[in-house]
């Protein structure tokens, strides 16, 4: 295939979930109320922790972070699929697609490092409670969150910027609903060696390395839940236990598989399907799982909303 520079293509196209017109209002209606779902759900726990000085504990402070991170996350890929559906254009600018890679790529690091960092956070409290206050001092979290923002910002730029230096083939059109960074390396032209060197890296340091971490954490909590001799606060620690890891594998096992999936083997259905798991559904889910069960949530959101009344 003839090939040409990147500096010369105007835009791409994002071909989505399918070419058939009388589907189109049903994604959209299902991708709309799941947006709206994840950014009201998330925007509750942002409000609830920042009202309430009883919730300003390391454990949702990190959550609060977490839920913004999502709220980011669905905005750089969800409303410009409603958009294209609703304009019925498939097109995306080059720098606009360049642009959506490099945030998915920075929201999606960060939801693994807070991921990790909530699950040392919940191993430190339960396996060491009478050491928590002083491990997770202030200083400690702001670091662990500093870290985390610094390491996905490099890490979206350095790759970001080694797919500018690829070329593309004339054929622009791409099997998704959004930029994804395997995706674009995919369409390249040019030689994509060192490219999939650095993607895989990070993924297996970045990804494997962390889901390793939360699993360990998890194992050391199990571990500590099964010496509890109540059986009442054993269930209940357990069902909060396997809530949390039910979301957290569902989004590690979906990204994971988008990106060591070979490309060979690749279903662009199956990529685009795995990828709505990650970048969508589990944003959604997270308020649920982590937050709006909780009663201190709950019992934040309530006050505020009678003293909001009262007013």
């Amino acid at each position: 295939m003839k090939s040409e520079n990147n500096s010369q293509v105007a835009g791409f196209i994002l071909l989505g979930f399918s070419h058939e017109q009388n589907l189109q209002p049903l994604i959209f209606g299902i991708f709309l109320s799941m947006y709206l779902l994840t950014v009201f759900g998330n925007l509750l726990i942002i409000l609830a922790v920042s009202s309430d000085p009883h919730l300003h504990t390391p454990m949702y402070f990190f959550l609060s972070n977490l839920s913004l991170v999502d709220i980011g996350f669905v905005t750089t890929t969800v409303p410009k699929m409603l958009v294209n559906i609703q304009t019925r254009s498939k097109a995306i600018t080059y720098e606009g697609c360049m642009s959506q890679m490099y945030f998915v790529m920075l929201f999606a690091v960060l939801d693994i490092l807070l991921l990790t960092v909530m699950a040392y956070d919940r191993f430190v409290a339960i396996c060491h409670p009478l050491h928590y206050t002083v491990i997770m001092n202030s200083q400690l979290c702001g670091l662990l969150l500093l870290a985390s923002w610094l390491t996905s910002v490099l890490h979206s730029l350095v790759e970001s910027l080694m797919v500018l230096q690829l070329s593309f083939c004339t054929d622009v059109a791409i099997a998704h609903f959004f930029c994804e960074l395997n995706t674009m390396v995919q369409l390249a032209c040019s030689d994509t060696f060192l490219m999939n060197v650095v993607m895989y890296s990070s993924v297996v340091l970045l990804g494997v390395g962390s889901f390793s971490g939360i699993l360990y954490s998890y194992s050391k909590i199990i571990s500590s839940i099964l010496r509890i001799k109540s059986a009442q606060g054993k269930s209940k620690a357990f069902s909060t236990c396997v809530s949390h890891l039910s979301v957290v594998s569902l989004f590690y096992c979906t990204s994971l598989g988008v990106y060591l999936s070979s490309a060979g083997t690749h279903s662009s259905q199956s990529t685009s399907t795995a990828s709505v798991m990650y970048t969508v559904v589990t944003p959604m889910l997270n308020p649920f799982i982590y937050s709006l069960r909780n009663k201190d949530i709950k019992g934040a959101l309530g006050t505020f909303f009678v003293k909001e009344i009262e007013k």
